[in-house]
């Protein structure tokens, strides 16, 4: 495929071709002009002539041909990883939640003025797409800190910047062209981004792709972007060579030998390489650290709030969340439920400790059950437990705590005989401090204890 600059983004173009069957394969490029940043080009053939927007699709095939194909970066990852945080199509506005340019000139120092465009296409983004690696290229930086972009990046991609190491890319194609000479081809087609053009700023512009010179014959260009199909899904790649291999018939032993690049005169020092790798692997580093960090902090805040034998708020937490909820009382209605494990003393004295532990989690694990946005529970103290119930009034309270005392009354503790639990039930009033509110529901468990234990008393 031959493609015109395109207006608009080729993802929708890309996604269309998935159903195609699976063996064909898939590769061009966007035709550029001399100039990198003009949006001037144009394809043409002998059927329909000249065309400044147009796709030219060519054809091969037959029942004794052969292709196959592959795309070659060498750039590499450098530093650490953002993700995309807010995108529209090509537009990339934010990432980890700030305008994307100002990511490229607080790591890159690149200004946002006429020669953004060239300063960037040395470190175009690298993340994962469709199961294999893309690099993206940006266009041009707009006043609001966005970045336009050559091509769609989705929301939540994770993305680092990326540079041109030399010695990497040409190590990257030596590799790359012994695997196209093993299949021995009789024609190359080869896409390579004009962004690498520009890298071997003192080199002859078909230089890195010495390698390939004598597997066979080639043809190609200097893309504005590169196609390939990679698993079954079309992508456009930037700052990447795409090259497909044709064959007829079986295959033959490589004519010639393979060529050779001169690893001496490569435009920049391996120096470089060396401190991209290390910039890089302490930046991983350093994220793996502070991903451990979040997970201990993450711990440590849930064990300031958790009690630990139950699993439910402790006493602090609760307490607290009371003393929101009475903020708000003008605005929404709330009612306490306070529980005492009835005659716990004696299962301790008979059964021991671990069993009264057992009974205690019991009573935990039912309202663990009864926990959602609207209740809150935690442990009071010893086998006393209170629960918040937002948006509830005394009535809805009382009727939720007996579902739970008759709950506790059925639950089967194999060492032990069934327990019960005693419950006070108020609702908090517009004048009512902590302590007032917190001494109704207690008069309410207490009066419930008194005449009898194994019920509710409303106060």
């Amino acid at each position: 495929m031959y493609f015109t600059i395109p207006e608009e983004s080729t993802t929708c173009f890309c996604d269309g071709l998935k159903d195609i069957r699976p063996d064909i394969q898939i590769f061009g490029g966007v035709a550029c002009s001399d100039d990198i940043t003009s949006d001037d080009s144009c394809v043409f053939s002998k059927t329909d002539g000249f065309s400044e927007n147009s796709i030219l699709i060519v054809f091969y095939g037959g029942e004794d041909f052969y292709v196959d194909s592959i795309n070659v970066t060498g750039w590499k990852p450098l530093g650490r990883k953002f993700r995309v945080t807010k995108s529209e199509g090509s537009i990339l506005q934010e990432l980890d939640g700030i305008p994307a340019y100002d990511v490229y000139h607080k790591y890159l120092n690149i200004k946002n003025d006429e020669n953004f465009f060239y300063n960037t296409l040395e470190f175009p983004l690298f993340y994962e797409h469709n199961d294999t690696t893309i690099l993206r290229t940006p266009v041009a930086s707009n006043a609001d800190g966005s970045i336009t972009m050559t091509s769609d990046m989705d929301i939540g991609s994770v993305v680092r910047i990326s540079y041109g190491d030399p010695g990497t890319i040409i190590e990257s194609i030596k590799h790359d062209s012994r695997k196209i000479a093993e299949f021995a081809p009789d024609l190359l087609h080869i896409f390579s981004c004009a962004a690498r053009r520009t890298f071997w700023t003192d080199k002859e512009p078909t230089y890195e792709i010495e390698p390939f010179k004598e597997i066979s014959p080639s043809c190609g260009f200097f893309s504005h972007g590169e196609f390939l199909r990679t698993n079954g899904n079309l992508n456009q790649h930037n700052v990447t060579l795409v090259i497909a291999a044709m064959r007829e018939g079986e295959k033959k032993a490589p004519a010639g030998r393979m060529g050779r690049t001169d690893e001496h005169s490569l435009s920049k020092v391996p120096l470089v390489s060396r401190l991209a790798t290390f910039i890089s692997v302490t930046s991983l580093e350093l994220e793996d650290m502070n991903k451990k960090l979040e997970l201990v902090n993450e711990k440590l805040k849930t064990a300031a709030i958790i009690d630990g034998l139950t699993g439910l708020y402790n006493r602090k937490e609760i307490q607290s969340q009371i003393e929101r909820s009475l903020i708000k009382i003008g605005e929404e209605k709330f009612s306490l439920v306070m529980l005492d494990i009835d005659n716990f003393k004696q299962v301790n004295d008979t059964y021991g400790h671990q069993e009264g532990d057992s009974v205690i989690i019991g009573l935990a694990d039912i309202l663990h059950n009864e926990r959602s946005g609207h209740v809150s529970s935690g442990r009071w103290g010893g086998e006393e437990f209170m629960m918040l119930l937002h948006d509830t009034d005394a009535g809805a309270a009382a009727y939720i705590a007996d579902l739970i005392r008759q709950c506790f009354a059925n639950t089967v503790f194999p060492s032990i005989r069934p327990q019960t639990v005693s419950l006070g039930v108020t609702q908090a009033k517009a004048e009512d401090s902590l302590d007032t509110l917190c001494t109704r529901v207690d008069a309410a468990l207490y009066k419930a204890k008194k005449s009898g234990k194994n019920r509710v008393v409303v106060v």
